[in-house]
């Protein structure tokens, strides 16, 4: 376990700020990961781990103990009955597995392609886009337990799925290091075109897309919407979604429609779970003034989504922490709805 001190973390996130770490790690295998538990708890030191640096936010001040990341590598692939498991280190790059998976002609991923990140953080946010979330295809977790001291296999149901959400970052939170995941895809399955961009994207066409026409029109859609990490693209800084889309119940989904009449608009919204709407986030965000292309110092808001807090280049983590307070504030008054932010925040 190789021991670094004082280490920038701002180059390791995908928005590009935050301050140091005291110390820092990267674990290639299980045993890694062990000793660098072990050497927090008797340092007496905070521990975070860090995965690909895509869905976090991390404070100017950066982190007082140690920063964890997972590098374990990795694909293995077995056959199993109808279904091909393959199991993956945590440390893999996300979407270089989904375009393996989609080599490989198997289903279950494809919908997900061009998310940034590593493997090991797709259950921990029960990672979702496009019509699929991990949680369909996720067999089990192996895990190391900071509290049994020993590396478990968990089970799907074990896991705490629900929408954007985990017992790893709910109930269990920070109680488990993932150390690989493992998926179980469909050889030969058809692609999922439930998602109405995707459905738009493909009408007119003869005949069903392959997954891999599939992964390239999500790849495409992403980067129209600044939600693909591309070189020279200002809106790549960003760490995606900065708010999760709100879940109502039926009064308070029939709430927000009164509003909206109100203004002479109406609000989008799906079926989400029985007596549920799942009601747009950037919808929400871009009718309570806030537009694409907004900025506010060195901090704004994507020009291609509504939702993607991006750094201009000078940004620090409190002015964007300064935005993200405004538009909830906003929001909160307009609809009376109060978004949750969905990256992880670190040392605030």
């Amino acid at each position: 376990m190789e021991l670094q001190e004082n280490i920038r973390l701002a180059p390791l996130t995908t928005l590009g700020v935050g301050g140091r770490a005291r110390f820092f790690v990267r674990a290639f295998s299980p045993g890694d990961a062990e000793a660098a538990v072990e050497f927090a708890e008797r340092q007496n030191l905070p521990l975070f781990v860090l995965g690909g640096g895509s869905n976090v936010l991390i404070s100017d001040r950066g982190w007082p103990g140690l920063v964890l990341a997972i590098a374990i590598r990795g694909i293995q692939e077995e056959s199993s009955g109808s279904t091909t498991l393959f199991r993956v280190g945590a440390g893999e790059n996300w979407d270089a597995w989904v375009e393996h998976a989609v080599a490989r002609n198997c289903a279950g991923v494809e919908c997900l392609s061009g998310i940034p990140g590593s493997v090991g953080g797709t259950p921990i946010q029960n990672v979702g886009a496009y019509g699929q979330e991990v949680s369909e295809t996720i067999v089990s977790v192996a895990a190391f337990d900071r509290c049994q001291k020993c590396v478990r296999h968990l089970s799907a149901s074990e896991c705490g799925f629900g929408y954007r959400t985990s017992a790893f970052n709910t109930a269990q939170r920070d109680r488990f290091l993932i150390l690989r995941v493992t998926y179980g895809l469909r050889p030969g399955g058809a692609p999922r075109l439930r998602y109405a961009d995707l459905e738009r994207y493909f009408r007119g066409r003869d005949g069903a897309p392959t997954l891999s026409e599939v992964r390239d029109a999500v790849c495409k859609i992403r980067a129209r919407k600044g939600m693909l990490i591309t070189a020279g693209d200002p809106d790549s800084r960003s760490a995606g979604s900065f708010f999760k889309n709100p879940v109502l119940t039926a009064d308070e989904h029939a709430d927000l429609i009164r509003k909206a009449g109100e203004r002479n608009l109406e609000a989008p919204s799906y079926p989400a779970r029985s007596q549920q709407n799942k009601i747009s986030a950037a919808w929400l965000v871009e009718n309570s003034g806030f537009r694409k292309g907004y900025r506010q110092g060195g901090v704004g808001i994507s020009s291609k989504h509504a939702l993607a807090l991006v750094n201009r280049g000078t940004a620090t983590a409190a002015e964007i922490i300064g935005l993200k307070d405004e538009i909830q504030k906003r929001v909160q008054a307009v609809w009376g709805i109060r978004l949750e932010a969905e990256p992880v925040l670190v040392g605030f």
